[in-house]
Parts: structure tokens; sequence; C-alpha cells
């Protein structure tokens, strides 16, 4: 699958893919409110094909959802089922259910097979009006999805979605290599190499501030406060822009330079109630997202260890576990008599995921590290 993103022109004929999203969002509340009371009268879960037919008698008697394709309606039921279902399969890890969304933080809709045409070099027939886009590629493979997205500026893009697999030559090295996520360095690498984060967050601190700040002193649902929103967007905008170009630069060259990248799986949830902004300034989820996406085009691997692996207070020289090592303990050196190594805790640690993670695919022995945590 191949996802291309291309940006309608401003125009004033977009209020109807406007008015269109905001429909979307008033069906899919009506569809969430469905199930609620389906749920609390019968104690069971509404099937998508009853709510499909319920959904499509009540288009007939209402103009403002008919403006809500078809194709349309059915992807916002099946996204709704697809939510529940899993809500009913991982509700004791914390997934919770759909719930209601405001129109203003609703954003798309995605049509299938019917709804749209597209026609010229750069232009799309959605519903009875045509739209023009700035097309800076071509499209290839057979669409399957298009779905139409505004952001919170009021600028709409279209993404297709096509069946094209893009063959991507890669060299392989044959090396590989174990990473350490780390709040003062973003990656430590078991070749004793580090990563530090620009803090893109951090560094435009002030801006935001100050944007903010002009934001909330601004009377409400005047012009001046819309202004100010918009400006308060553009700046949020271009930190998430910053930070997702490094990281993708940062996926290339790792992907470059590895063929087996090991990582320890990180409950990044916890570490945010302890952590907050720094955690989602550093983004770590995001760019493993982006990292196993390009490893998947290059041929190269990424895998995970256990996330209780004991991976910072095993010595990587012999196996021996330490029975405490606390955070601010950077630094420290075996107890064990037969190796008193000196370790750094991240480079460590590093070394310890490349062994076990290595050990999964077979590309290499640490049962001397197993058999000293078993005892």
């Amino acid at each position: 699958m191949k996802t291309y993103k291309f940006k309608l022109y401003q125009h004033k004929r977009n209020k109807h893919l406007h008015r269109t999203i905001n429909a979307a969002s008033n069906l899919y509340n009506h569809c969430i409110a469905l199930h609620k009371r389906y749920y609390r009268l019968n104690g069971a879960h509404l099937n998508k094909n009853k709510l499909m037919k319920h959904v499509a008698r009540l288009r007939n008697r209402n103009e403002y959802w008919q403006l809500v394709g078809s194709q349309a309606v059915q992807d916002i039921v099946q996204r709704i089922d697809r939510a529940y279902q899993l809500f009913f399969k991982h509700h004791k890890k914390g997934v919770r259910p759909p719930n209601f969304k405001k129109r203003i933080k609703y954003k798309s809709f995605t049509l299938k097979q019917a709804g749209y045409k597209f026609i010229d070099c750069n232009k799309v027939k959605i519903g009875k009006r045509i739209y023009k886009f700035w097309k800076s590629r071509q499209i290839q493979g057979k669409i399957k999805t298009v779905t139409i997205k505004r952001n919170p500026l009021g600028e709409v893009f279209i993404f297709v979605v096509t069946d094209y697999i893009e063959q991507t030559e890669s060299v392989m090295t044959g090396k590989k290599a174990g990473f350490d996520f780390g709040l003062k360095t973003f990656l430590t690498i078991s070749d004793s190499k580090e990563i530090k984060s620009p803090l893109f967050l951090n560094q435009s601190l002030k801006q935001l501030k100050l944007a903010s700040h002009q934001h909330s002193t601004k009377k409400k649902r005047s012009n001046n406060r819309e202004k100010a929103r918009n400006h308060l967007v553009r700046v949020h905008e271009k930190v998430v822009n910053r930070r997702n170009d490094w990281f993708w630069k940062l996926a290339q060259e790792l992907t470059d330079r590895y063929d087996y990248l090991f990582f320890e799986t990180l409950n990044l949830k916890g570490m945010q109630r302890l952590w907050g902004r720094k955690i989602n300034d550093l983004a770590f989820a995001e760019f493993l997202k982006i990292l196993e996406f390009v490893a998947i085009k290059k041929g190269k691997t990424v895998r995970y260890i256990d996330q209780w692996y004991p991976s910072s207070k095993t010595c990587s020289s012999c196996g021996h576990v330490l029975d405490k090592l606390p955070l601010d303990v950077r630094y420290w050196v075996c107890p064990n008599n037969s190796c008193h190594a000196k370790h750094g805790r991240d480079e460590n640690a590093s070394k310890v995921i490349l062994k076990v993670g290595a050990s999964t695919l077979g590309l290499g022995d640490v049962r001397h590290l197993q058999d000293a945590i078993a005892v």
C-alpha cells in the first residue's frame, strides 16, 4: 500500500467539503449514541449491519446527512465497530470505547469504491463538484480509498491510498545494533554512539507561550481570537514538521547502517505520567512508527525485547544482575569477582538489548545472560 497526500486549492467551494465533514461528525455521534442506548437496553453490542440499515433509512429523511456519501457512511459505521471490537478485546489493558467527538475535532471522511472521480491532471470530482489540488507526483497503482481531511487551519487535503508496492533497493550490511532510549540521550547505540534529540518543542517553548497568551487574551468568538488561534496552530505545526523531518532522516540513516535493530519495549504512558512534556517532546513512539515503515521498505528488521527484561541492571560482559540500580546512578562496576567491568548505564543497556534481541532471531548466543537472570 502507498499513500499520496495532496493539498486542495483554497477556494470558496471548499465550504461544501467542510459541511460534509461536519455532517459526518453529526452522523458519527448519532451512531455512538445508538450504540450506547442499545447496550443500555439490551446489554449487547449493536451489529454493524443492523446499524447500516437503520442509518440508510434515516438518511432518506434527513437532507443534511445526505451530504455524506453512502461509502463514507459505511466507513464511519465500520470504524466504530472496529473500535468497539478492540475495546472488548483489550479493555483490561486500558483501551477505552469510542466516544462522542466535537464537530471542531472531527477532521475527515473516507470514500472507497465510489463517490469520487479523478479528472484531467489535477482535478477530482467529489459528489457533484470538482476541486483542484496540487499534484506533486503521479498516482501509481489501483486506488483503494480516498480520504478528505482538514487541518485546524481550515486547509483541506486529499489522501489517496493505492495498492502500489514500492520497490526500494537497499544495501545489506550484515550489521546489527541495540538501542536504549533515554531522557538525556535520545538513543544510545550498542557500538558506543549516541544520538541526542534537538528537543524541538523545548526550542519553541517561548514562542508557544507567547502565542498561547495572545490567544487567551482575545475576546471569545472575535476575528482577532481566530487569527490568534491560527497563529498558535502554525507554531505547533512547525514544531511537528521539524520533528518529523528529523525522524525520517534519522530512520533512513539507521536503516542504511544496520540490518537488524533491537529496542526495549517501553511503558511510554507511565513515563509520560512521570516526565510529562519531556516524553511528548521526544515522541519516541512516533519515531518507532516511522522507523518500522522505512525498515519494511528496505527489507530491514526491527525487533523488541520484553518490557520487564532488566537490561540496565544486567552486566553485558558476564550476565550478573544487580538487585537495585537507582535512576540517578549513571555508571556502575560489576560486583562479580571474575568480571569487575565498568559500565555506563545506557551503553550497557543497549549492549544487553542487542544480545537478547539477536538471540530471538538466532543471530547470537546469550545463554549466560538468561542463566544469570534465572538464578
